[in-house]
């Protein structure tokens, strides 16, 4: 599979946590042609700031494995990391992030710096943003205007 394949796989993981009323950010791993653990958003449901899709991903992929460096693995996350998942992601040693929507507010792996690439750093991840911006930004931009329109309506 390519990486809009797997960004596609993203999206369905995003698909959970809007189900569930949560900000519809999803994220997969893969190694070796396959796809071995999978995020979401879940900071409402478990008040937890920790709970983004790469960290439950994360998490996920060293259980998968039994080992917390994930060398030769990819995440595709739907929206650009955060500096705290950006910071799990050098710990992990994972070896290459592709992500989708660009993030003006928290983005951390191009946009208002790139911790992933920086060489200061023990370890670099690869970066490459943009795949499927348009539907993995879309996504986010329709949940936000319907929150918007839900908090109107109950204020009206």
């Amino acid at each position: 599979m390519n990486d809009e394949a797997w960004m596609e796989e993203a999206l369905k993981a995003a698909d959970q946590a809007e189900a569930l009323g949560e900000v519809p950010i999803g994220a997969v791993i893969v190694k070796d042609g396959m796809c071995i653990a999978s995020g979401y958003n879940l900071r409402e449901t478990t008040q937890q700031a920790e709970a983004h899709a790469e960290m439950a991903a994360i998490q996920k992929a060293c259980e998968v494995t039994g080992f917390w460096r994930l060398e030769g693995c990819t995440l595709y996350v739907t929206l650009e990391p955060c500096p705290m998942c950006a910071g799990a992601i050098i710990q992990s040693r994972i070896d290459r992030v592709v992500f989708g929507a660009y993030d003006p507010k928290a983005g951390c792996a191009g946009t208002l710096f790139n911790l992933l690439e920086d060489e200061q750093f023990n370890h670099q991840a690869e970066v490459a943003g943009g795949v499927l911006e348009h539907e993995c930004g879309e996504r986010l931009s329709a949940f936000f205007r319907e929150l918007r329109k839900k908090r109107k309506n109950k204020q009206s």
